[in-house]
């Protein structure tokens, strides 16, 4: 078994045992990345005098006795090709070598430690053991007797995906894609394999990977799972990933999420960009984002949503239920409860009453709401600290709690979910599941 680690510096020689370069990087080919196909590289990139690189093809290299022999006499590397990396090909040693790939296996980033080929340069794959940084740093004859990696530390190439995620510039002014790795238990695609993943797995995939990479995963997601997995990302990340995004893409994103995450996530930005941004939203959407807005931050209203849902008390039980999968359906309003007004299509709610989803399916089909709510309603105020927001839903049960003003008028609600952020520590802010 061959590794990158050991090839990296060692010397090319020719037919007669001169020193012609050394191997500063192996090219390999996009394209084969995670195929059933045995995969090869295409080229060996060599140093030689005066710090030029040449591309020498792997099929010129002779690997003979744990050296590395060119097929030819040493004159003809001047009419080798300089340093070429062609639009489907990416350097292993300079992009994925002690970079870090997504182990969607075990939702988390992992260290490429080292590559493995055989000995015919079949590219095996990816080794992750802490392992191969002992092999790499031991004395080459203490090398070859350390174990080689196990099905366990090894990652098929075959399980190998390759996300380009921007690029960057070399000296001679050529942009090159920078790339990023992810294993996949199956062969589809990379949105197919993160879609497997719950949005707070991703997200957490999200937080450790650059700005710009996280910005490529997210494009690669549908927008429905894109707008889930942004609502777990911590608000400071979102604004830098939406800054990453198109504007079409960042537009399509924030019209999956709710209101209050859309707000939070706007607060971020600059005037002008919430402006820019809010325009490209429906006009019914923009309204309840830009009134969120004006709340601070640290507070009830800064925390509440206004997805909820609100129905005349006359109603009966399966009528409402009827207008709630509505709601679900042509809104994703999820709530666990329902407000009871007087009148559901004025400007204006004053909730007289509360009715859980549970107590509703339980319900006789002609009862009323008005029969079945409970009219000791709990309340916050807009201006209430977080923490009091909190404590109000821990010690009365509560999935989620309305926020009213001084007249008693609805303005909001704030789920427990939102709710326990507050109580976590800063740097334990993920959010938790939703529980309903």
């Amino acid at each position: 078994m061959l590794y990158l680690s050991q090839l990296l510096g060692a010397p090319l020689l020719d037919q007669h045992n001169t020193r012609v370069g050394k191997i500063i990087d192996i090219l390999a080919r996009a394209s084969q990345v995670g195929q059933d196909n045995p995969a090869y590289p295409t080229a060996l990139l060599i140093e030689v005098e005066d710090d030029q690189q040449k591309r020498v093809p792997i099929t010129d290299i002779i690997h003979s006795e744990g050296a590395w022999y060119l097929r030819y006499p040493e004159e003809q590397l001047a009419q080798l090709q300089s340093n070429l990396v062609s639009e489907d090909e990416f350097r292993l040693a300079q992009e994925v070598l002690d970079k870090q790939i997504i182990d969607l296996e075990h939702k988390k980033m992992v260290r490429v430690n080292d590559l493995c080929f055989s000995d015919s340069w079949q590219i095996l794959g990816v080794d992750k053991s802490s392992l191969s940084l002992v092999r790499r740093l031991a004395p080459s004859w203490l090398a070859n007797a350390i174990n080689q990696p196990t099905s366990a530390t090894l990652v098929p190439w075959s399980e190998v995906e390759l996300v380009q995620t921007g690029y960057y510039e070399e000296e001679s002014g050529q942009k090159v894609p920078t790339t990023l790795l992810t294993t996949a238990p199956t062969h589809r695609t990379l949105s197919g394999h993160l879609s497997e993943l719950h949005p707070a797995d991703i997200a957490n995939i999200v937080h450790q990977v650059s700005v710009e990479q996280g910005a490529r995963l997210l494009e690669r997601l549908d927008d429905e799972l894109a707008a889930d997995t942004m609502e777990e990302i911590a608000t400071e990340r979102q604004a830098q990933i939406l800054e990453n995004l198109s504007d079409e893409r960042a537009t399509a994103i924030l019209r999956e999420m709710g209101p209050d995450e859309v707000a939070d996530l706007l607060g971020q930005l600059p005037e002008d960009r919430q402006q820019e941004l809010l325009q490209q939203l429906n006009p019914e959407d923009s309204e309840e984002v830009q009134d969120l807005l004006e709340y601070e931050a640290n507070t009830a209203g800064g925390l509440m949503t206004t997805d909820y849902i609100v129905l005349n008390q006359t109603r009966a039980a399966q009528d409402a239920l009827t207008a709630i999968r509505t709601e679900i359906i042509e809104n994703d309003v999820r709530i666990a409860y329902i407000y009871c007004v007087e009148d559901e299509n004025a400007d204006e709610y004053r909730p007289l009453g509360v009715v859980s989803i549970w107590d509703l399916l339980v319900a006789q089909t002609g009862q009323t709401l008005q029969e079945i709510m409970e009219t000791d309603l709990i309340t916050v105020r807009p201006d209430d600290e977080p923490r009091t927001v909190a404590e109000t839903l821990a010690k009365y049960n509560l999935l989620a709690v309305p926020v009213v003003n001084e007249n008693g008028l609805l303005e909001g609600v704030i789920t427990v979910d939102d709710a326990l952020d507050v109580l976590l520590p800063n740097g334990r802010r993920h959010r938790p599941n939703r529980m309903y």
